[in-house]
């Protein structure tokens, strides 16, 4: 085995109920030095992870196949136990911390330091005293080894800024004794600016200890400033090992991307249409929203009636945010326009009550009332913005019971969503079902504008094309104006009549779905130069 790396992953393959996620996929990391794990969403970055840190979800679904070697040795990684115990740490997307506890406890976690006294003699070690002074010695080191001197190590969680949160974890993972492999999984998404910068700096400061670092991220600026050499993955495959010296932004968003563009849906269902720039179904002025991690920054874009408009992009650059602000889900600045009337999106459900209906990329936190019947998912919007399947009995309304079967059976026909009837509860339903319903409650309402985010996340194929050709049928039948966001380009391109690719939270450029895969590239990659033959 090559020993210049501390770490190869060699032939990973993984599949999950049938479906091949990985294949074949090779990883090597050298000592000390800062490696990034590229590609788009449903790439296999966290499955390979997941592997490398032994994480019950593997073992659970049959394991995997290849082999993993640590300095030149195979190794077994079959627990996260065994990662730590061969050296491999990871810093969280979502934080494990416990925020009552003071920096010191969380940092020492699992790994406190005990003293006997005489009653512990006597009784066994369980009883102990925590040797706090040298717990709080240890976490003082650690955090002062990544440049946290502002962090006071008695301090309480709870309450403290998102960025010290991670710096927290990060010190949590360098207290651990023989630590020689980071894993950062897109440690800046919800970081602000200044914090993602102190951040970089932080890695660097691990990596000059000798500590390789495996860097998860979208943010391809993030990966030329900071990594010495990337591995690329497309579709669970490995496609390429590069120096970062050796390569630039377009050349890695190309390689993440590159791929023949499929038709999703059939050239028969969508058809030549005429659509005029004079009337504008949707525009965006100045807009921002605040959302963590899907930040919007001042977007400008026009949407005519009638078109089918994509938001792509990378994760992380603010297409997800541009929805959620419409719907009131967090605050905003500027202004939309719904048909050239402004929206007040400090009111909860304005965007409903002028005709927008939204399916979001959060189906379970957010889309579905999950303890509830498929038929009051379906009718729950239309019962309260339009008062329908409500009959009225003097001062009072009562649910209109015929009404309501009758139309929750029609949508559960239309989109084929496969249960044992209305009053089966949402929550029971596959993920492409619960897909299928959020969407029939947006089309309950009989929206001008239907903005679906994310509308194929975690769907089979089968329900994929299906949620397609029907969003694509309601647009050409009904003339509803479809904005799609998506992280999967090859939707975007069978659908759209523009795509809108978003970059570091504002559009960089607006393509046609035939655009070439290497403009494509540049633009998720927000870089404006050309692509050298």
């Amino acid at each position: 085995m090559d020993s210049q790396f501390l770490l190869s992953m060699n032939n990973i393959s993984k599949e999950y109920y049938g479906n091949r996620v990985l294949k074949n996929v090779k990883l090597n990391v050298k000592p000390g030095e800062i490696h990034a794990l590229v590609g788009e969403n449903g790439a296999g970055k966290s499955t390979l992870m997941n592997i490398l840190f032994g994480m019950p979800v593997i073992y659970s679904t049959g394991g995997f196949e290849g082999e993993i070697f640590l300095n030149g040795e195979l190794t077994r990684v079959d627990s996260p136990h065994t990662a730590m115990n061969c050296g491999i740490g990871m810093v969280h997307q979502e934080f494990m911390l416990i925020p009552e506890f003071t920096v010191t406890e969380n940092i020492k976690l699992g790994r406190e330091i005990g003293e006997t006294t005489a009653l512990s003699r006597l009784l066994g070690p369980l009883l102990d005293r925590l040797n706090w002074k040298q717990m709080s010695r240890d976490s003082r080191k650690a955090l002062d080894s990544i440049g946290m001197m502002n962090i006071e190590e008695y301090t309480k969680v709870a309450g403290m800024p998102i960025g010290y949160k991670q710096f927290v974890e990060i010190a949590r993972e360098i207290d651990k004794s023989g630590i020689k492999l980071l894993v950062f999984d897109e440690p800046t998404a919800v970081l602000t600016e200044s914090e993602a910068d102190r951040l970089l700096e932080i890695m660097r400061l691990i990596a000059e200890k000798g500590i390789a670092i495996i860097f998860i991220t979208h943010r391809l600026t993030e990966v030329m400033a900071v990594a010495d050499s990337m591995t690329i993955l497309r579709d669970g495959e490995f496609v390429a090992r590069k120096e970062v010296k050796d390569t630039s932004l377009a050349n890695i968003a190309e390689l993440m991307i590159g791929r023949k563009v499929e038709k999703l849906v059939e050239d028969d269902l969508l058809g030549e249409r005429e659509l005029s720039d004079e009337k504008i179904a949707l525009e965006f002025r100045d807009y921002y929203v605040d959302m963590p991690g899907e930040r919007v920054r001042g977007m400008d874009v026009k949407i005519r009636e009638g078109e089918i408009f994509g938001f792509g992009g990378l994760a992380g650059q603010g297409k997800i945010g541009v929805a959620n602000g419409i719907m009131g889900l967090y605050d905003t600045e500027g202004e939309v326009l719904a048909y050239g009337k402004p929206l007040d999106l400090s009111k909860l459900g304005e965007a409903l009550r002028n005709g927008i209906a939204f399916v979001s990329e959060d189906r379970r936190g957010v889309g579905l009332l999950l303890g509830e019947s498929i038929e009051r998912n379906i009718i729950f919007s239309a019962m309260q913005i339009k008062d329908e399947f409500l009959r009225r009995i003097g001062p009072m309304k009562i649910l209109d019971k015929t009404a309501a079967n009758m139309h929750a059976k029609n949508m559960i026909r239309l989109l084929d969503i496969r249960c044992t009837g209305p009053g089966q509860v949402a929550g029971s339903l596959s993920g492409g079902n619960q897909q299928k319903v959020c969407l029939a409650r947006a089309l309950t309402i009989v929206p001008r504008i239907l903005i679906v985010s994310e509308p194929t996340r975690g769907i089979d194929i089968g329900a994929k094309k299906l949620v397609l050709e029907y969003l694509t049928k309601i647009n050409r039948e009904l003339g509803t104006t479809i904005v799609m966001i998506s992280s999967e380009l090859v939707e975007l391109r069978s659908l759209c009549d523009r795509i809108a690719i978003v970059s570091e939270g504002k559009v960089f450029s607006v393509m046609r779905p035939d655009d070439s895969d290497a403009a494509y590239g540049l633009a998720m990659a927000g870089v404006r130069e050309e692509v050298s033959s």
